[in-house]
């Protein structure tokens, strides 16, 4: 059986273990800075359970997504601010 699935980060293929959040994946994909603050400064998780912010994304076209509480899905398209 296999435990994996793949999904796009910022136009990059990335292969995950099924459980993975998505926050996760744009860490495996090499990416560190999710999306700018209003000044312009990265930002990334910080808490890594939905409630600083800081880890929104655009997931399948949904801006403002929480990466480090949404589980990948087979061929979800992910994109950072960055």
């Amino acid at each position: 059986m296999n435990n994996q699935l793949q999904l796009r980060v910022n136009g990059r293929n990335v292969i995950v273990e099924y459980g993975t959040v998505v926050a996760a994946a744009i860490a495996r994909a090499g990416v560190s800075k999710f999306r700018r603050s209003p000044l312009g400064r990265p930002c990334a998780p910080l808490c890594g359970m939905g409630v600083c912010m800081e880890c929104r994304v655009t997931i399948d076209g949904r801006a403002q997504s929480r990466s480090c509480i949404t589980l990948c899905a087979e061929g979800m398209d992910v994109r950072t601010d960055d």
